[in-house]
């Protein structure tokens, strides 16, 4: 394990969402970064696993500004997918953008992806899978609502 990690959540394989109790994710934790490509970053985000020989290994670190670009990012797509049962095609092909999200003097676009060829038939299947992953996801936003909130009075 990294000797910089500060925080350290273990076990997390218990709580891994539809890979709980059976998951090779083990531990998340927080400090300074390990991987040469993130040594600017004064924090990133480390997910530990076991590999084959039962050894924990560093499977992915993100630095920290990424890991709450990509929670923005999750959470704008929730936000859309709520109202897109509205259009016909669940997008509309003329006006792909949903957001553009203001972050460090530049923006970080949210849009559906018109490239892929078969958008009709992955964005519907996109829908639905969100659909049954409601309670993971619904229990995990409330969980970070609420934390949010509380930063919100410091």
């Amino acid at each position: 394990m990294n000797e910089k990690t500060v925080m350290v959540s273990n076990d997390y394989d218990r709580v891994d969402g539809r890979n709980a109790y059976q998951s090779n994710i083990k531990r998340l934790t927080l400090g300074a970064p390990m991987l040469e490509e993130n040594i600017k970053m004064q924090i990133a985000a480390q997910i530990w696993k076991i590999d084959k020989d039962g050894e924990l290994i560093l499977a992915e670190e993100l630095p920290i500004h990424q890991v709450f670009d990509l929670m923005i990012f999750l959470s704008r797509t929730l936000l859309y997918f709520k109202e897109a049962y509205r259009l016909p095609l669940l997008y509309d092909p003329e006006k792909p953008t949903v957001e553009r999200v203001g972050v460090q003097g530049g923006v970080l676009p949210v849009e559906v992806c018109i490239d892929n060829q078969n958008i009709n038939e992955d964005i519907k299947a996109f829908t639905q899978s969100l659909n049954e992953l409601g309670e993971l996801i619904g229990e995990r936003q409330r969980v970070l609502s609420r934390i949010l909130e509380e930063l919100e009075c410091y």
